[in-house]
């Protein structure tokens, strides 16, 4: 349901940008968020958009990192600047997709991408 992509290998100070895209039976998607995890860490809100576009940005990532999405195309994208090497984790989209409107939203995940940073 929620595909993310476009983690990789980075030099501290470098950028990536992460992509989820969902698919299958969509009715509409409310909150869409980017989590990550880290090794012996638990699994922490980096940021989150809602459908209006109102973004919350974790305070470690603020001003470093952008939230956006395209409704039209069920995507969330999370742009990530100047990256610091704690910044290294396993990243997540979640989205919260209602499939039909009669229908309560539902969490989804993705299976996460793999962000490393070196010194």
């Amino acid at each position: 349901q929620l595909q993310a992509s476009g983690g990789g290998l980075v030099q501290a100070g470098g950028s990536l940008r992460l992509s989820c895209a969902a698919s299958g039976s969509i009715f509409r998607i409310d909150d869409m968020g980017w989590y990550r995890q880290a090794p012996g860490n638990q699994r922490e809100l980096v940021a989150k958009i809602t459908r209006m576009d109102t973004t919350y940005y974790a305070d470690s990532v603020k001003g470093r990192f952008t939230i956006s999405r395209d409704n039209a195309k069920n995507t969330v994208n999370l742009q990530m600047n100047s990256l610091k090497l704690e910044d290294a984790a396993v990243y997540y989209c979640k989205a919260d997709i209602r499939s039909d409107k009669w229908e309560y939203g539902k969490d989804y995940w993705g299976k996460g991408t793999l962000v490393t940073v070196s010194s």
